[in-house]
Parts: C-alpha cells; sequence; structure tokens
C-alpha cells in the first residue's frame, strides 16, 4: 500500500502561560512512502515523528493537509477503518489475557462481512503467532514473558488484522542492547516476509540505518532529508544530518579556505577548488582519518581504544568542537603510535563542508594535496 503525504501540517494551541498562538509539530510534510517498503522516522525527541505516525494512523487530524492510502483519500477517515496495525512503545498488552486471547482481542470488534468465527480467528492468530515465532507461548499471559517476547506479541496483535500498513512507534526503547538487535531483525524478517508498509519511528539512527529500505531525518517537525540508509549516511544535506548520522558522531572542526586550501588550524588538509574564501564547518567522519607519519594534520594523542578489528585513536586538537576527536583505523597492518604527536591525512569522500551560518552543505570536490603539483 503506497502512502503519500502532501503537505501535512499539524499545529497544537500553546499551553505556556508566557507564550501565546500556536506550536507547529509537523510542518509542510512532502513525502511518498512506497509500496512494501520499511520507513524510518528519525530524529531527536520532539522533532513531530510521533506526532506524523499519528497522523496517518488517524489518531490526529491534521490541521493542513491530506493523506492517501494509495487513490484512497482517508484524511478524514477514522482510525479504525484505515486498516492500519500499531504497535505502541509500551506494547500495551491485556495482563489479565493469555497472548492468544490478546492476539485475537483485534478481531473480536469486527462486525459485518468481515466478522469470523472462533475457529477462523483461533485460525488467523496462529498463523501470525508462527510468523513472530510465539506459537509455543499461546497460553502464558504477558507477566509470563521477556520484553522481547511481549514485543513479539504486540506485532502478532497488529498483524493479525491484515493490515495495508504496520506503524511502530518506537518499538524497541524498553529492550536491553542485545535483544533491542535481535527484535529489529525479526521485525525485518517480519516485514519483508509479509511485504507491509512499514513505518518504523525511533531516535536511534542505528535501528532506523540497520534496517529501512528510506529514512526520514526530522529536526523541528521539518524533514531535513530522505533517501536510501547509506546514502544519507555518505551524503548528508546539511550539518544536523550529519551530526545525527553516525556512531561514533562526526567529528566537527573549524576550518578556513585560503589559497584554494582547506585549513584546520594551520594545518593545510586538502585543496578545494571553487569555493570562496572564509570560515567554513568542516565535518570528518571517525573512518575518514588515515596514520601516516608525514600528513598534515596535527593532532595530540590522549589515547588509544583498541576494539578488535579496529583501533579508536583519541587526539586532541583545538579547531575541533569539544577539542577532542576521534579516529577509527584498521588494526591490522596499521603500526599504533607511541608519540605524544600523531598526524593524519584525509580521505576526500569523508569530509564535508558546511556553511558557518547556516549548518547549510557545501557541495564542492575535495582533492588530497598529494594530487596537485
Amino acid at each position: 500500500m503506497k502512502i503519500v503525504l502532501q503537505h501535512l501540517t499539524k499545529r497544537f494551541p500553546s499551553r505556556g502561560k508566557k507564550s501565546h498562538g500556536e506550536v507547529t509539530a509537523v510542518s509542510d510534510f512532502n513525502f511518498e512512502i512506497p509500496d512494501g517498503k520499511l520507513v524510518g522516522l528519525l530524529g531527536p525527541s520532539g522533532c513531530g515523528k510521533s506526532t506524523t505516525l499519528n497522523l496517518i494512523c488517524g489518531l490526529l487530524s491534521p490541521t493542513e493537509g491530506k493523506i492517501f492510502f494509495g487513490s484512497d483519500d482517508v484524511t478524514k477517515l477514522a482510525p479504525e477503518n484505515r486498516g492500519v496495525g500499531l504497535v505502541f512503545q509500551n506494547y500495551a498488552l491485556y495482563p489479565h489475557l493469555t497472548v492468544l486471547k490478546n492476539i485475537i482481542f483485534p478481531l473480536e470488534n469486527l462486525k459485518g462481512t468481515a466478522k469470523l468465527s472462533k475457529e477462523e480467528m483461533r485460525e488467523r492468530a496462529y498463523q501470525v503467532a508462527k510468523l513472530v515465532q510465539i506459537e509455543e507461548l499461546m497460553d502464558r499471559k504477558p507477566k509470563e514473558l521477556s520484553g522481547g517476547q511481549q514485543q513479539r506479541v504486540a506485532i502478532a496483535r497488529a498483524l493479525v488484522k491484515m493490515p495495508r500498513v504496520l506503524l511502530l512507534d518506537e518499538p524497541l526503547s524498553n529492550l536491553d542492547a542485545r535483544l533491542r538487535l535481535q527484535t529489529r531483525e525479526e521485525i525485518r524478517r517480519i516485514q519483508q516476509e509479509t511485504q507491509i508498509t512499514t513505518i518504523f519511528v525511533t531516535h536511534d539512527q542505528d535501528e532506523a540505518m540497520s534496517i529501512s529500505d528510506l529514512i526520514v531525518v526530522m529536526k523541528d517537525g521539518i524533514i531535513q532529508q530522505i533517501g536510501a540508509p547509506q546514502e544519507v549516511y555518505d551524503n548528508p544535506a546539511n550539518l544536523f544530518v550529519a551530526k545525527f548520522l553516525g556512531t561514533p558522531p562526526i567529528n566537527i572542526f573549524l576550518g578556513t579556505i585560503r589559497n584554494n586550501r582547506l585549513y584546520i588550524g594551520e594545518d593545510a588538509v586538502l585543496v578545494v577548488p571553487d569555493v570562496p574564501e572564509g570560515e567554513v564547518v568542516v565535518g570528518i567522519r571517525p573512518e575518514g582519518f588515515l596514520l601516516t607519519g608525514n600528513a598534515s594534520l596535527s593532532c595530540a594523542l590522549k589515547r588509544l581504544e583498541v576494539m578488535g578489528r579496529d583501533v579508536s585513536v583519541v587526539c586532541a586538537n583545538a579547531a575541533c568542537e569539544g577539542g577532542t576527536l576521534r579516529a577509527i583505523i584498521n588494526a591490522e597492518g596499521t603500526p599504533l603510535p607511541n608519540t605524544e604527536t600523531v598526524r593524519f591525512s584525509l580521505k576526500p569522500q569523508k569530509v564535508f563542508l558546511f556553511r558557518k551560518e547556516t549548518g547549510e552543505r557545501i557541495e564542492c570536490n575535495l582533492v588530497p594535496l598529494t594530487e596537485v603539483k
């Protein structure tokens, strides 16, 4: 089921004593979600992603704009008539009901031609339970289940209605780190098997990038960038997107363009043709550093953190935001430094320039110094 959002806007009345007017939670949201894809809505708390989800499912009515499921305008359609399955952050299971009865519950409200017999409801419940691999837990109650098992029950309950759209609102927030990893892999498997158009809301960029076909990065109710996860990571539209995506986070420097050279502090690090002179913000991904003895960027070594296949080189540089940068280098074949000062050359494809005033990306070709005579 393709979902089309046209100029979707949601404003709430201000409740502060000192503030007047309205608060815009979602502003002019335009996006087409392809049929059968998993889309991640990604952004910090308060960016409007959950509000967008609630608009799609019908729990909130938009101030402006329209919502289409395929060719059907569902903007004013009641939530129960939209054909959506919704999984909440807190699972919202009925504690006094068994897993089987929790899954069947949405089917008991069906009326008319959609109404099912008890045998049909039970059969469908076991079908989705098998899909999420909980068929052996059907006689248990929620308190007898682990967090991951409860999450699977919630997903099964959403799927049992055979929804046109599956909506997941931060479904992994209450799980520990290992269980989060396992459950997000299960969500991806289930989505690919069912081919249900799925929208996954999260503030965790690792979750969104690992399972999404497309991600939508939001800030203050406004779309910042839409694209495939790797595309957005490799080509951030602005400084916010660059800083929000990536673990460890991108290193941010204050740089200067002089004589077609990019300077970080007093070190010329790259050639930058056709960019006006002046101050810029420089973003360098942790994997964008090459540790070499005669390179241009000089930093004070603080410590080494060995992480198995990689080594994290933590350094100090006065031009770096916060004073400290982190470079990730391959542990194999790279001699580890034992001096107080280390020098790096940079991978141009891992370096981004942004306007200091606006954070807007400066599109340019960066060239290593060694390639210029």
